[in-house]
């Protein structure tokens, strides 16, 4: 009885979660006057593909993916690149300035991105990075740099001291112990920051939407901007469409790095 109750209460769960994007799926299969009745159900009545055809042809959707998924992938190996050897650093060596870098690394994550936008969209305009995916790419490893160094800490302070001196021991040097034994050890982490720097840079809006200009250049969610009219009528069933051809990608990364996420997680519950 009590197993029963445990996978009812999971079932009611995974339910709840789904729930959005069954209820997405069922609005982009609407057409538009079925969306607009008062009495429309969760079900479409008369499905219809004519939604996704809008979003991909009209909107140039596969472009902006483009775009998001170019801008994302870079961002995420920069901020793999820069704070591997920095979390490692806080993480191995204790000095006075690592509680200083730690509470700089919380204080920035609660920064508002209003607070920091003019000044920044002032200091690419210096190098020439406005309107370009080169300049977005660097604000989103920034932005993502902080929270990455943070769960990287508690990666790496789960890897057993020993292995570590061991290889200092026969000779190597920091750099080779970061590259040959503690990378390899630290991989369900790195795949865990990267997913989640991934994805955050796949969903961000506000600084692309200050950033960039150039149709060309658009991120996906800037183009599902684009459904809301500038009287603030929606286009309710191309913007479902879309939303949900946007999700799909999440979605597939997830269901790849899962296993690998899991083992991250459980192998960044820190020791101390």
């Amino acid at each position: 009885m009590r197993r029963a109750g445990q996978y009812l209460a999971l079932a009611a769960y995974l339910a709840f979660l789904a729930f959005p994007l069954l209820w997405l799926l069922s609005s982009a299969l609407k057409p538009p006057g079925e969306l607009a009745a008062a009495d429309s159900g969760v079900l479409p009545d008369r499905p219809t593909l004519a939604n996704f055809a809008d979003a991909l042809e009209r909107a140039d959707l596969a472009l902006a993916a483009f775009n998001s998924l170019r801008v994302g992938l870079a961002a995420t190996v920069l901020v793999l690149v820069m704070s591997l050897p920095a979390a490692y650093a806080l993480a191995r060596f204790r000095t006075r300035l690592k509680p200083v870098a730690n509470g700089w690394v919380l204080v920035s994550q609660m920064f508002p991105v209003i607070l920091v936008v003019i000044p920044l969209f002032l200091i690419l305009r210096q190098f020439g990075l406005v309107d370009s995916l080169v300049g977005l790419t660097i604000v989103h490893a920034v932005y993502a740099l902080p929270f990455a160094l943070w769960m990287l800490q508690g990666y790496i302070a789960a890897i057993p001291r020993d292995l570590e001196e061991a290889g200092l021991m026969d000779g190597a040097g920091r750099l080779r112990v970061l590259r040959s034994i503690v990378a390899p050890l630290l991989a369900p982490g790195l795949v865990a920051t990267a997913m989640f720097t991934l994805i955050s840079s796949w969903n961000e809006f506000f600084f692309a939407l200050v950033l960039i200009q150039d149709p060309a250049k658009v991120t996906l969610p800037l183009t599902l901007a684009r459904f809301v009219g500038a009287e603030g009528q929606v286009q309710l069933g191309a913007l479902a469409a879309g939303a949900l051809l946007a999700t799909v990608p999440s979605l597939l990364f997830f269901a790849a790095v899962q296993r690998r996420l899991t083992s991250g997680l459980l192998s960044g519950a820190v020791k101390g």
